[in-house]
């Protein structure tokens, strides 16, 4: 869908929209904007200003933020808006990790996802409101699950010390 392919916003005979020409730019930029000479991978700046610490990911972060602006302003519904944020969300904090991060960045490039499901919103609006509705739902649900468990373990081990402390 990044092929250069322009989706009109607003009707029929209108020009592409410029934004979505601007997200789609900023998206090369951060995730595929270089051939890794000898092979047909392709990496961004993600993924090189991420080797900076802590600045370069929160600098890939802002600039990141503006395929969502983009969705935004084109009306795009808050289930599709949610699920490119997670997108972000977990392409900065797995981002974060050093190295390992920044491999991860290369491989699963969020900018170009979230610019796909932008693209797929605008050619059918419906499908994907349900589609990224459900996404949104579960990775709530599980978000829910995992924080349940880590206060369960936390009050646990909190007894368990108190037991130990009391005991000695």
């Amino acid at each position: 869908m990044l092929d250069g392919a322009d989706f009109e916003i607003g009707g029929a005979g209108r020009a592409p929209d410029p934004r979505l020409r601007e997200a789609r730019l900023v998206a090369r930029w951060l995730d595929a904007a270089f051939r890794v000479p000898g092979t047909d991978l392709r990496i961004g700046l993600d993924p090189i200003i991420g080797l900076f610490p802590g600045v370069g990911d929160v600098a890939t972060s802002v600039a990141a933020a503006y395929v969502l602006l983009v969705a935004w302003r084109l009306g795009a519904p808050a289930v599709l808006v949610a699920r490119m944020g997670m997108n972000l969300a977990v392409d900065a904090v797995v981002g974060a990790v050093p190295l390992l991060g920044d491999l991860f960045d290369a491989g699963f490039k969020a900018n170009l996802r979230n610019v796909r499901l932008l693209e797929t919103w605008l050619a059918a609006p419906a499908p994907t409101r349900r589609a990224s509705g459900l996404v949104v739902a579960g990775v709530l649900a599980a978000a829910l699950a995992v924080t349940a468990a880590v206060a369960f373990a936390a009050i646990r081990v909190a007894a368990w010390a108190y037991g130990e402390l009391r005991a000695g």
